[in-house]
């Protein structure tokens, strides 16, 4: 009997892996069309004969989803950026070094 019980619970596990994999497939999915119809959006103003100036707050406010995701891109994009200065700090000059904690207290 163990062994019965041991089966079952592996197919228990694997039904379970099942439908997390399928949640993440339904959600990696739903997040690419979000992605597409903000693409399309966008693409659609920009091919439009009629706009002479592109305006990007114009695009952000008028494109659903789209502000929210530039906002987590800059968020992240703002931790990369960050990363790459804490890298690049050893190489720099202590004059440069110390330009650059003026200009942070000067914020």
């Amino acid at each position: 009997m163990p062994k019965k019980a041991a089966a079952e619970a592996r197919d228990d596990e694997s039904k379970k892996d099942t439908a997390g994999s399928s949640a993440a497939n339904e959600k990696s999915e739903n997040e690419v069309s979000k992605l597409n119809r903000m693409l399309a959006a966008v693409l659609n103003y920009l091919s439009d004969d009629e706009v002479e100036e592109i305006d990007i707050e114009y695009l952000l406010a008028n494109t659903e989803g789209l502000r929210e995701w530039w906002d987590r891109y800059r968020e992240n994009n703002k931790k990369q950026i960050e990363e790459e200065i804490k890298k690049s700090l050893g190489s720099l000059s202590l004059e440069e070094l110390e330009s650059i904690r003026e200009q942070i207290k000067s914020k």
